[in-house]
C-alpha cells in the first residue's frame, strides 16, 4: 500500500484506491489489454454461484402436486394486488409477454440464451422488458410457495401458457426440466451498438437477411422488431422483411411466424397512456432503494402506465381468447397514428364502438384499439396474407398453428422428447424436437470393441469419428451430439469439418459391426473413439480405462430436420485445429466459442486440445500443426512440454501459422496455429498447461484427458438419477 494511502483520513475521503477500481463485472485484465483473450465464458454458471450446488432438479420437479400449481397460477391471473393493479382485474396479458420476452431471444446460430437470463442484466432492463419486473415478482409468491421443486425459468415460462388456458385456449402441453442459472450468461453477444434500440447490424440496410449474425433481433436491446416499423417508421411491408428474418433465425416458418403472431396479440394490451419522461430508470440503474425494481412512474400507475408507448388493447376483449384479431386484421382499413406517448401505432377507420375496448380508468367508457407495424404486415405481405386469410377461414387450422407455435417458442431449449417432465408433455413427436429412435436390443460390448479393434481402422480413424459425431452438441439448446448417428445422414455427412470421404470408409466398416453385433451405429461409434483411444493410453505405458455408457439410438434421414440441423455445422473446431475460412474473429476466440458450447472449463479445454494433438486427430487441412510430439497416436503430455519447453523460440510465417524453432540447430522442429499458441501465451491457460507437462503429472494428464473425453461423449444422454 503507498503511503499517501496510509496518511491520515482527516479530509473526509474514503481510503480506498478509487482510481485502481473498475466497475462491478470488469476486469482489469480486459480493461487495460482490450486484446487479452477472456476466458470468463468457460467459467460461467460455476458451482460457486449456485446457492443449491446439490439439487437435482430433474427429481425434485417430479414431485410437484402439478394440478395444485395449474390451480395457483390460474387464480394469480384474476387475484390483483394493490402494488401492480392488474389490466381490469387479468394478468393474462402481462404473463403472455413475459414467456414471450423469456422465450423470444432464443437464435439457432449458437441456441442461445437460457430462458433464466431473463432474471439478470442486461435482458431485465432492456426497454423492450419495461414492467416484467413487476411480472416476475408477481409470481414470487408461488416460486416461494413450491420452492426448490420449481425452477423460475420453468415458472416464467408455464406462466404464459396458463395464462393462455385461464383466457380459454387450449395449448398443445407443457414440459418442465428447465434449469435455473444464478448469473448473467457471459457468452451472448447481443450487437455492437452501445445505446439502447440502436441499430447497427445490417450490412446492407436495405437487405434485412444481411442481418449480422448470430443476431436475430432487428435493433439492440429489442426481443424481436421494432413495434413501430422499421428504424422507427411505420411501413408494414418492410417490417414484414423484418419479422420474416428474425422468427426465422428462431426456427419458424411463415405459418408459424404468422400463427405467433396473431395469437401472441389475441390477448392483452399496450401501454403507452402517458408521458415517457415520467419513467424512472431501469432495473439495472435504479437506486438501492427500488429493490431492483425500475421503470417506476412518477405519477403513479395503472391507466397511465408506459411500456412500448404504444396505447391500447389489440382485441374488444383483451383477457379472453377469441378469433376478432383476423376479422379486425382483414376486413378494416387502418391508419397511421401517435400514441399519447408518442408512439407510432396503427388504428382502424370506423370502428363501432361495441368493438372497441373498456378504457382503463373508466370503464364506462371506450378506448383505443390498435396494432403494431408487425401486425399490419400480416395483412400487407403477400405470403403473410394468404396465410392469414386461411386462419381466418379455418379457426380450427388456426388454433392448432398457434397451438404447436407456441409450445415451440417455449420448449426451443429443452432438445428432444428425452428431457420433457410431467404429465402434460405431449406424446407426439414433432421434427423440431430431433427426436432419436430408441432400441432394446442386448449386445455384448466387448464382442463390438474386439471387432473393432481387429478391423482396418486406426485409431486416429476411430478417435476422430467419434469426436466428429459428439462435437455438435450444444448445451444452450440440447441439440446435436452423438446419439442418433446422425453423422452419417444428411447435412452432416456432407459437412467440410466431417472430412466426408474418410467418414464415409469409416462408417462402412462401423456400420458393418454394429449390425452384426446388434449395437447401434451410435453406440458403435462412441465404442470405436474408446478403442482408439485406449490402444493410445496403453501406448503411453497407462492402464487407465476409458468408460462407456450405452443406450444410443439411430436416427432416420425422415427424424433430421435438415434447415435446422444445418446450424450445428462446425465452421471451426480448434480441438482438430480445423478453420474452413477466414473469420474477423481469431481462432483462439473460435476455440472459446466452440468450448463453451460444448460446457468445457477452461481447464478442460486446455487438457483436450493437448490430447488430441499428439492422438493425430487433426483435420486435414491442419496437417500436423500444433502436433508437437514425435510420438503421434500415443497420450502422452508431450504437447505441454514442448510447448512451454524454452528451448524453442516461435516465429510467425502467416495469420495462423507459426514455426517452432530449436534455438541452438536454428532448425523447424514443428509448427503451430494460434488454438495451439494462446496455450502458452495466455497466463491462465499457460498454468494449466504447466501442470500437464510436470513430469509427475502424466498420468494425470491421461486420467483427465479420458474424464473430459467421456464428458463429450456423453453430453446429450440423459441424466443418470
Amino acid at each position: 500500500m503507498s503511503n499517501e494511502i496510509v496518511k491520515s483520513n482527516s479530509a473526509g475521503k474514503c481510503p480506498i484506491m478509487h482510481g485502481g477500481i473498475t466497475k462491478a463485472g470488469e476486469s482489469n485484465t480486459s480493461r487495460l489489454w482490450p486484446n487479452s483473450i477472456n476466458l470468463d465464458i468457460l467459467h460461467q454458471h460455476d458451482t460457486k454461484t449456485n446457492p443449491l450446488p446439490e439439487l437435482n432438479y430433474r427429481k425434485e420437479v417430479k414431485k410437484l402436486n402439478f394440478k395444485t400449481l395449474k390451480k395457483d397460477l390460474l387464480k394469480l391471473m384474476t387475484d390483483s394486488q394493490e402494488w401492480w393493479p392488474a389490466d381490469l382485474g387479468n394478468y393474462n396479458g402481462l404473463m403472455v409477454r413475459l414467456t414471450w420476452h423469456q422465450v423470444g431471444t432464443y437464435r439457432e446460430f449458437d441456441g442461445r440464451p437460457n430462458v433464466g437470463s431473463h432474471r439478470f442484466s442486461p435482458q431485465d432492463s432492456w426497454p423492450d422488458n419495461t414492467n416484467l419486473d413487476k411480472a416476475r415478482r408477481l409470481l414470487w409468491p408461488i416460486k416461494k410457495k413450491y420452492g426448490n421443486k420449481l425452477s423460475w425459468s420453468d415458472l416464467m415460462c408455464l406462466a404464459g401458457t396458463m395464462a393462455y388456458e385461464q383466457a380459454g385456449f387450449k395449448t398443445f402441453g407443457f414440459s418442465f426440466g428447465r434449469e435455473d442459472i444464478w448469473e448473467p450468461e457471459k457468452d451472448v453477444y447481443w450487437g455492437s451498438e452501445t445505446e439502447p434500440l440502436a441499430v447497427n447490424r445490417y450490412s446492407d440496410p436495405e437487405d434485412r437477411s444481411s442481418l449480422e449474425a448470430p443476431l436475430a433481433a432487428s435493433h439492440f436491446q429489442l426481443v424481436y422488431v421494432n413495434p413501430q416499423g422499421v428504424e422507427g417508421k411505420p411501413d408494414p411491408v418492410r417490417t414484414a422483411m423484418d419479422v420474416r428474418e428474425t422468427f426465422g433465425r428462431m426456427g419458424m416458418n411463415d405459418v408459424e411466424t404468422a400463427a405467433l403472431t396473431v395469437g401472441g396479440h389475441s390477448i392483452g394490451r399496450a401501454h403507452g397512456n402517458g408521458d415517457p419522461s415520467n419513467l424512472g430508470p431501469e432495473p439495472a440503474a435504479a437506486e438501492i432503494h427500488e429493490q431492483g425494481f425500475g421503470w417506476n412512474q412518477k405519477n403513479g400507475t395503472g391507466a397511465n402506465q408506459v411500456t412500448s408507448g404504444l396505447e391500447g388493447a389489440w382485441t374488444t376483449n383483451p383477457d379472453k381468447w377469441d378469433h376478432q384479431y383476423l376479422d379486425l386484421l382483414l376486413n378494416y382499413q387502418w391508419e397511421s397514428k401517435k400514441s399519447p406517448a408518442g408512439a407510432w401505432q396503427w388504428e382502424p377507420i370506423d370502428l363501432e364502438d361495441e368493438k372497441k375496448p373498456v378504457d382503463l380508468a373508466d370503464p364506462t367508457k371506450k378506448a383505443r384499439l390498435m396494432f403494431t407495424d408487425a401486425d399490419m404486415a400480416m395483412a400487407m405481405d403477400p405470403e403473410y396474407r394468404k396465410i392469414s386469410e386461411k386462419f381466418y377461414k379455418d379457426p380450427k387450422f388456426f388454433e392448432d398453428s398457434f397451438a404447436r407455435a407456441w409450445f415451440k417458442l417455449t420448449h426451443r431449449t429443452m432438445g428432444n422428447k428425452q428431457n420433457y417432465i410431467g404429465p402434460w408433455a405431449p406424446k407426439e413427436d414433432l421434427l423440431w424436437q430431433g427426436n432419436v429412435s430408441t432400441t432394446k436390443k442386448k449386445y455384448s460390448v466387448e464382442k463390438v470393441k474386439k471387432m473393432i479393434a481387429g478391423s482396418s481402422l486406426s485409431a486416429s480413424d476411430l478417435i476422430t469419428t467419434a469426436w466428429d459425431s459428439a462435437r455438435t452438441y450444444r448445451r444452450t439448446d440440447k441439440r446435436g451430439g452423438a446419439n442418433g448417428a446422425r453423422i452419417r445422414l444428411t447435412p452432416m455427412k456432407n459437412w467440410k469439418g466431417n472430412e466426408p470421404k474418410k467418414l464415409s470408409k469409416v462408417l462402412k466398416v462401423l456400420e458393418k459391426i454394429a449390425k452384426k453385433t446388434g449395437s447401434s451405429v451410435a453406440d458403435t461409434i462412441i465404442l470405436g473413439g474408446n478403442v482408439g483411444l485406449e490402444k493410445a493410453i496403453k501406448k503411453a505405458g497407462s492402464k487407465t480405462k476409458v468408460p462407456f455408457r450405452p443406450g444410443r439410438g439411430d436416427s432416420t434421414q425422415e427424424q433430421t430436420e435438415e434447415k435446422s440441423f444445418k446450424w450445428l455445422e462446425p465452421y471451426h473446431d480448434g480441438f482438430r485445429n480445423f478453420v474452413k475460412a477466414d473469420y474477423s474473429v481469431m481462432p483462439e476466440e473460435l476455440l472459446l466459442e466452440r468450448a463453451s458450447l460444448m460446457g468445457l472449463t477452461a481447464k478442460e479445454m486446455t487438457c483436450l486440445v493437448g490430447g488430441m494433438r499428439v492422438l493425430g486427430t487433426n483435420h486435414a487441412s491442419a496437417k500436423n500443426k500444433g502436433v508437437l510430439t514425435n510420438k503421434i497416436g500415443t497420450l502422452t503430455n508431450d504437447f505441454f512440454v514442448n510447448l512451454v519447453d524454452m528451448k524453442y523460440s516461435w516465429n510467425p510465417t502467416g495469420k495462423n501459422s507459426y514455426d517452432i524453432i530449436d534455438r541452438k540447430t536454428k532448425k523447424i522442429k514443428y509448427t503451430a496455429s494460434r488454438a495451439d499458441l494462446v496455450l502458452g501465451s495466455n497466463s491462465i491457460l499457460r498454468s494449466y498447461a504447466e501442470v500437464y507437462a510436470q513430469d509427475d503429472n502424466k498420468e494425470k494428464f491421461v486420467k483427465d484427458f479420458v474424464a473430459v473425453w467421456t464428458k463429450v461423449m456423453n453430453a446429450d444422454l440423459p441424466k443418470l438419477n
